[in-house]
């Protein structure tokens, strides 16, 4: 197999069933990706070990995508037992409250806490339907993002959309956007609502991207990656990786 050289920047979401599945993915995929998103759906199939196994034997960086959101305490203990793993990413929701008991939780070790504004599989009319705040869901993020920042968040989920006025706050600087919903030129949108390509959501402020399906439902996921890669590489996606 010929030498790779894989981009941190992407980071492929393992949104599979099972812990074994998503070890075949990632050998498959071998020295393409250095990252790796495990999120809910795997917690009982086996996710944290993968996360160990991939960290540990691998040299993988983790991102663990929980989205926390309960009391302070509790947070803060969950957050306390995951950061035990030595992992890189987790996701808690936004509110402050839930922040800033996470950053409790973390502390002392290097576990990253990113924020999830709003997800990018809902649109307004979602949000409607959630009895959220009015307003355009553009600005509802942004001031989201601020809040989180605010409360010590280390990063935030956010889409593609909103990532080039969340990187102009002044609470943005030297934290990180993570941009899930990105889908290669000619990918399906699954159900994603608010998307970009990779090269244009690293142009617009993203440190990272999260591509799962158009990578791992590939003919050849490793293949797939590459391309990724290859575009992150491009002029159109030129710009200082702070992640």
């Amino acid at each position: 197999m010929s030498a790779a050289v894989s981009d941190d920047r992407l980071i492929v979401a393992l949104d599979v069933p099972n812990a074994l599945e998503g070890l075949r993915i990632a050998e498959e995929i071998g020295d393409a990706v250095s990252f790796y998103k495990i999120g809910l759906g795997m917690l009982t199939g086996g996710g944290l070990a993968l996360a160990n196994e991939l960290k540990q034997e691998h040299g993988k960086r983790i991102f663990l995508d929980m989205k926390f959101f309960d009391i302070g305490q509790t947070v803060e203990n969950a957050v306390r037992g995951i950061a035990q793993f030595d992992l890189d990413f987790l996701t808690v929701h936004g509110d402050p409250h839930v922040v800033r008991a996470a950053k409790v939780g973390a502390a002392g070790k290097d576990l990253k806490i990113l924020a999830v504004t709003i997800l990018t599989s809902l649109d307004r009319g979602d949000l409607d339907a959630s009895l959220i705040l009015p307003g355009d869901i553009d600005d509802l993020v942004v001031e989201r993002a601020a809040r989180a920042f605010e409360a010590g968040a280390d990063g935030i989920i956010a889409s593609p959309n909103e990532a080039a006025r969340i990187r102009a706050l002044p609470e943005a600087e030297g934290k990180l956007i993570v941009t899930p919903g990105v889908r290669p030129a000619g990918s399906a949108d699954d159900d994603q609502k608010r998307i970009a390509t990779p090269a244009s959501a690293i142009a617009a402020g993203a440190d990272h991207i999260v591509v799962g399906r158009p990578v791992w439902r590939a003919p050849s996921p490793r293949a797939a990656a590459l391309a990724i890669n290859a575009e992150l590489a491009s002029p159109q996606a030129q710009r200082p990786n702070r992640g």
